[in-house]
Formats: C-alpha cells, structure tokens, sequence
C-alpha cells in the first residue's frame, strides 16, 4: 500500500462527491474512478463503502 492509496482511502471516506475529492486531489474524475476502481481490486472489495470500512478496519482512516 502506497502512500498515494492511502490518501486515496482517506478521501473517498468522505462524503464528499467525486468531484469534490478529484478537485482535492488535483486530479480528474476520470482519474479518479481509474484510481479507486484499480484499488479496489487490490484489496479485494466492490465499492467505495466497502474500501471505507476496510481502511477503517486497519486503522488507515478514521471512522
């Protein structure tokens, strides 16, 4: 896990949108989906509440 996963989880933890979290991370939303959806099957989950609650559970994020 880099530390660009990380921040990764720590922002779409958030409520905020998409958008909202591309503009945070100076980055595009199509970037973006590419990013997390590529994470996402590294570790092994479907979604976005799914990656939330497995950084979470490993003390990547707060909950």
């Amino acid at each position: 896990m880099t530390r660009e996963d990380i921040v990764l989880l720590q922002a779409m933890s958030t409520d905020d949108t998409l958008e909202a979290i591309a503009r945070r991370l100076d980055t595009s939303v199509r970037t973006l989906r590419r990013r997390s959806r590529s994470l996402h099957d590294r570790i092994g989950v479907s979604g976005r509440v799914e990656a939330a609650v497995w950084a979470a559970c490993r003390g990547l994020v707060s909950r």
